[in-house]
């Protein structure tokens, strides 16, 4: 992970606490709101958006996102 990342991942656990302060946005295919990842997100104010089941099927590598973390939108450029 570099400083400005996107972390686009089938889940999150504790583990991933040491890059959150790296990451620009989170994208999950699983989740729940009060999930560590999804509280850590907030306490960083990183835009976060959880159980879209399917991101990691749609997102590519190095691809632009737009994230809207309180609508709960991921926007994919082409």
């Amino acid at each position: 992970m570099k400083k400005g990342d996107i972390l686009v991942a089938p889940n999150a656990g504790p583990s991933w606490t040491p890059v959150f302060p790296l990451i620009a946005g989170l994208i999950l295919d699983q989740g729940a709101v009060f999930q560590h990842a999804a509280l850590v997100a907030r306490e960083y104010h990183i835009p976060a958006v959880i159980m879209t089941r399917e991101a990691t099927k749609e997102i590519r590598d190095g691809q632009t996102i737009t994230i809207d973390g309180d609508q709960g939108i991921v926007e994919l450029s082409p």
